[in-house]
């Protein structure tokens, strides 16, 4: 089994994808609601800014000792966070469970308890890199539209390509087209 996550902040949902190892594209198996948020829509850029970053991350770290329940950690900052962000980007930033976050994405206990399991099941069958992909919105000129005064139009922009090629192919980029897009 491979699994893919995605978070669209405005849908305030953590989506979970699926596969069997190598076949086909991914599935939607389950949407997990946020039990909280944080920040607004935009990047994460310095520590205590109390934003969910947006981008391409993995998960780095398991954690069945948080004080969150179980925590699945996201290599934030990435090198498009250090390359944009401020001096101290911050970071520590999971998936975990409870209902609180300054920037992290909380599932509640028992959606952690699922999220976790599917991660550890991936990663035994081989899985190295599960990939995370958070977006503000839908990312389309649409969408785009509705926020032309905003100052993350360009960055949004570039997170575009990994976006459209998800939805078409219900497969993360590869990894080298992600870093084509900036990111």
């Amino acid at each position: 089994m491979e699994i893919f996550f995605r978070l669209i902040k405005t849908r305030r949902e953590l989506e979970v994808w699926a596969r069997n190892q190598g076949a086909g594209p991914f599935e939607l198996l389950h949407c997990y609601p946020l039990a909280a948020t944080s920040g607004s829509l935009g990047p994460k850029r310095r520590a205590g800014d109390y934003q969910v970053p947006e981008g391409f991350y993995e998960i780095d770290r398991f954690n069945p000792k948080s004080n969150y329940h179980l925590s699945l950690g996201l290599n934030y900052p990435n090198a498009a966070d250090r390359a944009l962000g401020e001096p101290e980007p911050g970071g520590d930033i999971f998936i975990h469970g409870g209902e609180v976050t300054v920037g992290c994405l909380p599932i509640t206990d028992a959606g952690i308890e699922e999220v976790y399991l599917l991660a550890i099941t991936a990663r035994a069958a081989g899985q190295a890199v599960i990939p995370v992909h958070i977006f503000p919105f839908a990312i389309t000129e649409s969408e785009l539209a509705k926020h032309p005064a905003s100052p993350h139009q360009a960055f949004w922009r570039g997170l575009m390509p990994g976006y459209a090629y998800f939805e078409k192919h219900h497969e993360p980029a590869p990894p080298a087209q992600l870093a084509a897009a900036g990111h």
